[in-house]
């Protein structure tokens, strides 16, 4: 079952969204040529079924989260979370700028089985980005659509998923590294995604050099192989943007494992930055600056129920560390 959880952050059962959906449909012409003579930018993130453990592939909390300092932040900004997987009704994105997808991915992930939808979306020039699992998708017709629509993906038995502190620390001059700071984080960075052909169409926003301890592990389609082993010491791009040749754009984001890291300033303002970018809206010079996030903030809306050894003073310290 979808939920649904607009922009003042309601849950609206599937009947009401195809309710909500129908009226909208009905006046939405209207609504939309109002909105786009104010500015306004409308964001749909759509956020996969719970997936792992406390505090890990959080894509509900993930996404409300993201969508509430997006709307604190950005007054001409608006968005709707829909949990659970894609929506049921086929009209539940009509009218946005751009989608946000945080959810597992590969054979399962979700656009694997709306391919349709997706491509009438990228063809009225909506933007797309990808958190973390839901970059990944299956090679062949799938992979070949991320490649246009976000410009890469990862590719199993090429790409990699392990866990490492990646460094960033130079960037490119794009709209989504404005007011970016060098940082390193411990996450499930994957990495030597594929890519189209000298990188054609493509930006690469985040990269740093994978420690050769990445792939210790033994060879598997998601840890290790000989393409990827040639390439020990050299730089890898963990995060990039594609702007498609009919004005489209997309992101990927191959973090977001680890849900404390959203605590981290530097690295939810890449992902908020691309998503205000890729809904053709106007970057601030600085990034989107929000507000210091609190413990309470990261622990809201998870799957799943905090352990019982659960260390929030660890959390807490690291936080303190992020924000001195």
């Amino acid at each position: 079952m979808n939920d649904r959880c607009s922009s003042q952050y309601r849950w609206v059962s599937v009947g009401a969204i195809a309710l909500s959906m129908l009226i909208l449909s009905s006046a939405g012409l209207t609504a939309q040529a109002a909105d786009e003579s104010k500015g306004v930018k409308r964001v749909a993130f759509v956020s996969g079924r719970p997936s792992h453990r406390y505090a890990a592939h959080e894509h509900k909390a993930g996404c409300m989260l993201l969508a509430k300092l997006l709307e604190e932040s950005q007054p001409n900004f608006q968005t709707v979370v829909y949990t659970g997987g894609w929506p049921k009704d086929s009209h539940a994105l009509d009218g946005f700028d751009a989608v946000v997808m945080y959810s597992d991915g590969g054979d399962g992930h979700m656009v694997n089985r709306n391919l349709e939808q997706v491509q009438a979306l990228m063809d009225r020039g909506v933007g797309l980005v990808c958190i973390h699992y839901a970059v990944e998708v299956p090679k062949g017709e799938v992979g070949n659509k991320f490649l246009d629509w976000i410009g890469g993906y990862f590719e199993v038995n090429w790409s990699v998923n392990p866990h490492w502190t990646a460094e960033f620390t130079d960037f490119p001059d794009h709209p989504v590294t404005r007011g970016v700071r060098p940082f390193a984080v411990n996450d499930e960075w994957y990495y030597h995604m594929r890519f189209p052909e000298n990188m054609e169409g493509v930006t690469p926003i985040l990269s740093a050099v994978p420690p050769a301890s990445t792939l210790d592990r033994k060879p598997g389609p998601r840890s290790s192989n000989p393409a990827v082993r040639a390439m020990i010491g050299q730089p890898h791009h963990v995060a990039w943007a594609r702007e498609r040749p009919d004005g489209g754009r997309g992101f990927g984001f191959t973090g977001g494992h680890v849900h404390w890291n959203w605590g981290l300033e530097s690295h939810r303002k890449v992902v908020l930055n691309a998503i205000v970018w890729a809904a053709h809206g106007e970057v601030p010079a600085d990034g989107v600056s929000t507000r210091r996030l609190t413990l309470e903030d990261l622990e809201a809306n998870q799957d799943y129920e905090q352990p019982a050894d659960f260390d929030r003073a660890a959390i807490q310290k690291l936080l303190d560390e992020w924000n001195s």
